[in-house]
């Protein structure tokens, strides 16, 4: 069961800004080695940088207000074996009745903030592009949904919570969008509801998938094997060992022992900041981040409603799902690759893992597209569900087009 929708505006308690003040106020730096610039982690000048502007002149109240420009709310969802939980969502309607219904799921260390830049591009109403109603919601145990009580919540959950979202408000036949664990879970609301109502994916993550089997698709393994990889699939590769030689320690800890990492996020602001702020910089392709664009981004998680622990506990939960091979899918898929994700195969893998019907190759962005090339991203959609693309007209009476 569900519940009716009810307005959400974003409201942090004086008494919550002050903690977290005091606890600024309260900060013991480590020390740090000479000329180890990123090699040991997160230089120690950018933490004092951004402690120094969270303290003073961070202006809170003003990201605030900017956030509740967005249309937010919050509705009760029932999640099978788990109970009802209250979950927080963003719903941009376009102007265009026929819009596409678009789920859009976001990953850690992300949130629902990842797209607010879709908004405006998606909504808009032309008559050379398709145009969407968006729906994204905070993953239960991210930012002001609530988490689940118990343990076993797994992609499947994720997905049905997505699902059901998107049939109260209406939109009975809907596709989705994803990147990080918004593949791992929009892949499961293909495979879940696939056909009947999703009806078609776009993803800008995909896993370390395996090359096309022999058994399943012996054309496409003597492509494999007779297919030169591109200059953007060998730098990608590099990229991809990189990722699994340097940067995945995160993950070993939030997969085993998420709990334990847990303490110091809830209870240290720069933790907290140190933790995220290196994935941001590190995941992301040179771009340009602002210091108030960083302390927004890592004050969603310091203020959200369980804590930044809960957000942790998917690793533990539905990681064991990214190294089981992925399951096929004929739900039409799309998928755009950025030369700086944090693995990034090549093309023709992806085949492997489903129908895809669209790829799209970049020579710029990262793991944060929708945030660092919004546009970009955006541009792929509109090809992707627009006129003479491959998800042309797969939702039913919903072309995006004016009539």
């Amino acid at each position: 069961m569900t519940t009716p929708e009810q307005p959400f505006t974003l409201t942090i308690p004086d008494a919550e800004l002050e903690l977290l003040h005091k606890k600024l106020e309260l900060t013991r730096f480590p020390d740090e080695l000479e000329g180890a610039g990123w090699d040991y982690g997160v230089p120690l000048a950018h933490v004092k940088r951004l402690v120094a502007r969270w303290t003073d002149g961070f202006d809170w109240r003003a990201s605030e207000a900017a956030i509740n420009t967005v249309p937010q709310f919050t509705r009760d969802i029932n999640v099978e074996g788990f109970g009802t939980l209250n979950i927080h969502y963003v719903h941009q309607k376009s102007d265009l009745d026929s819009a596409i219904p678009l789920l859009f799921v976001h990953g850690w260390p992300g949130h629902f903030l990842e797209v607010t830049k879709l908004l405006p591009l998606l909504t808009t109403v032309s008559p050379e592009f398709p145009s969407f109603h968006v729906v994204t919601y905070s993953l239960p145990g991210f930012g002001f949904s609530e988490a689940p009580k118990s343990k076993g919540f797994t992609s499947k959950q994720y997905a049905e919570v997505g699902h059901k979202l998107m049939l109260t408000l209406g939109y009975n036949e809907y596709v989705t969008q994803g990147g990080d664990w918004g593949f791992l879970i929009t892949r499961r609301i293909a495979q879940l509801y696939g056909g009947s109502y999703c009806k078609a994916c776009h993803t800008n993550f995909l896993p370390l998938i395996a090359p096309p089997p022999f058994k399943s698709n012996p054309g496409l393994f003597l492509k494999y094997l007779t297919t030169p990889y591109t200059p953007l699939e060998r730098e990608g590769l590099k990229r991809t060992e990189w990722f699994l030689t340097k940067g995945r320690g995160y993950e070993a800890g939030q997969s085993t022992y998420p709990q334990t990492i847990g303490y110091s996020l809830a209870d240290s602001p720069i933790g907290l900041l140190a933790w995220i702020y290196e994935k941001l910089v590190l995941w992301s392709d040179d771009y340009s981040w602002t210091d108030d664009e960083i302390l927004t981004w890592v004050s969603i998680y310091w203020f959200s409603r369980s804590g930044p622990a809960a957000s942790l506990r998917i690793y533990y939960e539905a990681t064991p799902e990214y190294f089981k091979p992925t399951p096929w899918s004929a739900t039409p898929y799309g998928i755009s690759l950025f030369p700086k994700d944090l693995i990034r195969v090549p093309k023709l893998w992806a085949h492997s893992v489903g129908n895809l019907v669209f790829a799209a190759e970049h020579e710029k962005g990262g793991h944060f597209a929708s945030h660092e090339t919004p546009e970009v991203l955006a541009g792929d959609l509109r090809k992707m569900f627009g006129k003479g693309g491959p998800a042309y007209g797969v939702v039913p009476g919903k072309s995006g087009y004016i009539a």
